[in-house]
């Protein structure tokens, strides 16, 4: 396993690092910060790596890709989260894109692809339903073909903002056979249609972000099936495999212990300066070694996926350790900040106030990073299986 950076590479670090320290803007900083303007600042953001050509670096280049190595790609992670420039909202750009030129049809990939590039097409995933979540294949939510139009019926949950989207790419019951995975379709469903009802979903960090998407006789028009009908569980796998990989978020991870080192130089405990008691450090020791660790385990996916292979069960121990030590991240963080995390809004007076404000909001979301993506649970278990055959 070859994982040095050659002279080109670190050539190309260069090039990304200051792109990073001149377009991603204080400017732009504040409007994510603020979290007010969420799809608004994020579309315009991603236009700018769209200008730039690195929006989609995990696609082929005969549709918009970088053409970068693997490495390059581990680079220009690594350096995003060294910024705190924001990841791409996922669901087009690294969920539906992928499926729609892995196995859509040319028409498709004419009509679809340009408008997620450009970002003028906002998507959710409508995978997740109130009786069907670890369980996907237990989906209940029904496309019936009439004439030139699917007719679907059905809930998903958990909807991450529907409530911006143009479109959802869905998993449907087309098909009704004794393995339950074989009656799944793939289809993309206009959110302007007719039919279609989007509800809030409140969560305890007070951001609107996830929602339940109610399908009342909604018609969709049969072109919008990707690939054969009742073939939908192979593509779904195929985006679950790439979406766990990058849910390991390791870059994020070391930005999050960066700031943590940097806040507990400026808070005290009695003992002094927090940074400089024993037992605080052996905590952030702690989480840094086991960082360390995913980071290569990363690295040894990448030069896996360089020599042509695709992402095994390794996704799922990527998922698994990169979400606990997110939350582990997220608790020492809260610590970290004391009693700043009560921060609201209108409290802010200096760059603790809102570093603790992030807190708050970072820990009551991230408690659902073992849940979403495929619970940590079922993780396990698909580990057992593939791995050591149980």
């Amino acid at each position: 396993m070859d994982i040095s950076f050659s002279a080109q590479d670190l050539e190309f670090q260069k090039e990304v690092r200051e792109f990073f320290a001149t377009s991603f803007t204080d400017e732009i900083k504040q409007r994510y910060a603020s979290g007010k303007e969420t799809k608004a600042v994020s579309i315009e953001w991603q236009k700018i790596l769209n200008d730039k050509g690195w929006v989609a670096p995990d696609w082929p280049q005969e549709y918009g890709g970088t053409g970068w190595t693997d490495v390059q790609k581990f680079i220009y992670e690594t350096e995003r989260c060294a910024a705190g420039a924001p990841d791409i909202v996922p669901f087009g750009l690294r969920m539906v894109g992928p499926v729609i030129f892995g196995f859509g049809n040319e028409e498709q990939k004419k009509r679809f692809l340009p408008r997620i590039l450009s970002s003028d097409d906002w998507w959710c995933q409508g995978y997740s339903e109130p009786g069907a979540g670890s369980d996907l294949a237990n989906l209940q939510t029904k496309a019936v073909l009439d004439g030139d139009d699917y007719v679907v019926n059905g809930a998903k949950i958990w909807t991450t903002y529907a409530q911006f989207s143009d479109w959802i790419f869905c998993l449907v019951r087309t098909g009704t056979f004794d393995k339950r995975q074989q009656g799944i379709s793939f289809i993309l469903i206009d959110m302007k249609s007719e039919g279609i009802t989007v509800n809030h979903i409140p969560t305890i960090d007070n951001h609107h972000s996830l929602n339940e998407v109610v399908f009342d006789n909604v018609r969709v028009p049969k072109e919008n099936l990707i690939g054969g009908e009742n073939q939908g569980w192979t593509y779904a796998k195929a985006l679950l495999a790439h979406e766990r990989t990058s849910i390991a978020g390791v870059g994020d991870s070391k930005r999050w212990l960066a700031d943590i080192k940097e806040i507990a130089k400026q808070q005290t405990n009695y003992k002094g300066v927090l940074m400089d008691d024993p037992i605080f450090q052996r905590k952030v020791s702690n989480i840094e070694i086991e960082l360390m660790a995913l980071q290569y385990m990363e690295l040894r996916v990448l030069a896996s996926l360089s020599a042509g292979d695709t992402p095994g069960p390794e996704s799922s121990l990527l998922k698994i350790k990169g979400t606990e030590i997110q939350q582990a991240l997220q608790e020492l963080r809260m610590e970290t900040i004391g009693a700043y995390s009560g921060s609201l809004d209108a409290d802010f007076v200096n760059d603790l106030h809102r570093a603790g404000s992030t807190a708050r909001r970072a820990y009551m979301y991230g408690r659902a990073a073992t849940i979403y993506g495929g619970s940590n649970e079922v993780q396990r278990n698909v580990i057992s299986k593939a791995v050591l055959g149980l």
